[in-house]
């Protein structure tokens, strides 16, 4: 692939990545992986591979398209993609999508046995970035939910794990699979740019009949990646296509997972980032909807890997709670908890906006630690305190390589540990410098330079989802470590340990030692 370099970021891309902050308000290969991550010795789950093309209906696809303003609105890749050897299309889908509803209640297990209901016509949009050159891909496709509490679609996902996707060579689909997204409510800001409002001549052709068929939209973007890959991903072959989505979008993953995947069987795996209690509900037009209950527990016989991401921000927060619906690992569900982590910190709201994977917005979080920043995107959204400035892109990148192994190869990631609650199951256990204890280690937490959590934020909008960040002060800096070289073993050896547990993947170690050595920390 090319050299990156970096490009700066612009204005409608900073207005656009707001809508991300809003995504927790809402309750409405090849090559396996870029690094070795820890798995268990048994193998548990079938090798990925295409559907059964009787199980899912195939759109039709038009495209690229190149109407309107000439370019895809979706808060514009924040950097240059051709300088890290990708590029990006924009198709339309369209075709007859149905509706689902049950008969009976839906359990809390998330053994529900949905059936179709009603059909309507759609026409929706997908936006794939992949490797220009066939030899750089893995045969890994991601296909995210975008996330539309703000009013239009945002790509989360794609934030915190493109650095990931890119240096493994896989391809990334984001989906309209919302109303919302394409024509705009809630929030004035981002109804601006929502898709029919922000390019009315390029989205002329989109219709989309409501959320109840939303899931079977997301089915059939899944079959147009196997089934049209000729255009859709300019004739390379998939041979694993997974799942993700965040925060909203996971609420609606997990209803999926529990109502659709059992009828569809499209995705390998499932990447279940930042979701609540409940699943999102699965009808909306009858007389009596169809609500998922609270909990909503991930069901655990599809055969496929789910994986299910939480900061402290989800398990705890407010309006989320997934500490409700916690369940065990078995051969087809895992759960990360990530101490010192929040819902959305310094990196998804602003930094990873132009992270290339040169290194520079690596060095850009650690320094955040020591001076986080109060507001983002140019002061749009200001917070009572600094946010976090955590370590939630590097291992929510791990839990997407060790998702992708998961599936192609079928063995599990080694189990994770929790994190330690107490007794109220409301709060964090935490140590004498503030930080929570158990769950995923990282040198963030376990060599600290400030006191990171995915709690105690308050300021105006969504802020309560952004944690916060108290950088140590310089008598407690010398106090744990006499020297910068004392700092930079400890750090070092943390990160080896991260690796080996799989916590952080090997190319963003050999990164963040490189940051750490060049930092002022104990000097």
């Amino acid at each position: 692939m090319k050299s990156p370099t970096f490009r700066p970021l612009m204005i409608l891309a900073c207005v656009a990545a707001v809508s991300v902050l809003a995504a927790g308000c809402s309750s409405s290969e090849g090559d396996a992986a870029s690094s070795t991550t820890a798995t268990t010795e048994k193998p548990v789950a079938p090798l990925a591979g295409p559907p059964e093309p009787s199980k899912v209906v195939t759109p039709a696809v038009e495209g690229p398209i190149t109407t309107g303003a000439g370019k895809a609105v979706l808060g514009p890749p924040k950097f240059d993609l051709s300088t890290v050897g990708y590029t990006e299309e924009e198709f339309f889908i369209s075709g007859n999508a149905t509706s689902y509803t049950s008969a009976v209640p839906l359990s809390e297990d998330g053994e529900w046995s949905a059936t179709p209901d009603a059909s309507a016509p759609y026409t929706s949009r997908i936006v794939v970035r992949r490797p220009a050159d066939k030899s750089d891909f893995d045969g890994t496709v991601v296909v995210e939910w975008l996330n539309v509490s703000g009013g239009l679609d945002a790509d989360p996902d794609w934030t915190y794990t493109h650095t990931e996707l890119i240096r493994s060579g896989s391809a990334w689909v984001g989906v309209s699979a919302q109303r919302v997204g394409i024509f705009g409510g809630g929030s004035a800001l981002g109804s601006a740019l929502a898709l029919k409002n922000a390019d009315s001549v390029r989205y002329e052709p989109l219709v989309h009949p409501g959320d109840d068929f939303s899931y079977d939209i997301f089915s059939q973007a899944g079959a147009a990646v196997w089934f049209d890959a000729q255009k859709v991903l300019g004739g390379f072959d998939p041979t694993t296509v997974l799942a993700a989505g965040e925060s909203q979008s996971a609420f609606r993953l997990t209803t999926y997972i529990n109502a659709v995947a059992p009828l569809a069987d499209v995705f390998d795996g499932y990447l279940v980032h930042s979701r609540a209690a409940k699943g999102a509900p699965l009808a909306t037009e009858p007389a009596t909807p169809v609500e998922a209950p609270d909990p909503t527990l991930s069901r655990t016989d599809l055969q496929v890997p789910v994986l299910v991401f939480s900061s402290e921000t989800d398990l705890v927060g407010d309006r989320l709670g997934y500490v409700r619906a916690r369940q065990p690992n078995t051969d087809f569900f895992a759960g990360w908890e990530v101490p010192g982590t929040a819902h959305a910190d310094a990196y998804s709201l602003g930094i990873g906006d132009s992270d290339d994977g040169s290194g520079e917005a690596d060095a850009e979080l650690f320094a955040a630690m020591s001076a986080p920043p109060s507001s983002v995107y140019f002061g749009i959204i200001s917070c009572s305190s600094p946010i976090n400035a955590g370590p939630h892109t590097y291992v929510v990148r791990s839990a997407l390589s060790a998702l992708r192994t998961w599936a192609i190869t079928g063995v599990a990631p080694a189990a994770m540990p929790q994190l330690d609650l107490d007794s109220a199951q409301t709060n964090y256990v935490r140590n004498d410098s503030g930080i929570a204890e158990g769950g995923i280690r990282t040198p963030q937490v376990d060599v600290p330079i400030a006191t990171l959590s995915g709690l105690g934020q308050e300021g105006q909008s969504f802020c309560g989802l952004f944690g916060t960040t108290v950088p140590f002060a310089g008598e407690q800096i010398s106090a744990q470590y006499p020297d910068h070289q004392s700092f930079v073993t400890a750090w070092n050896s943390s990160l080896d340990a991260s690796v080996k547990t799989g916590a952080i993947l090997q190319a963003d170690a050999d990164q963040l030692r490189t940051v750490a050595a060049n930092s002022a920390i104990a000097e």
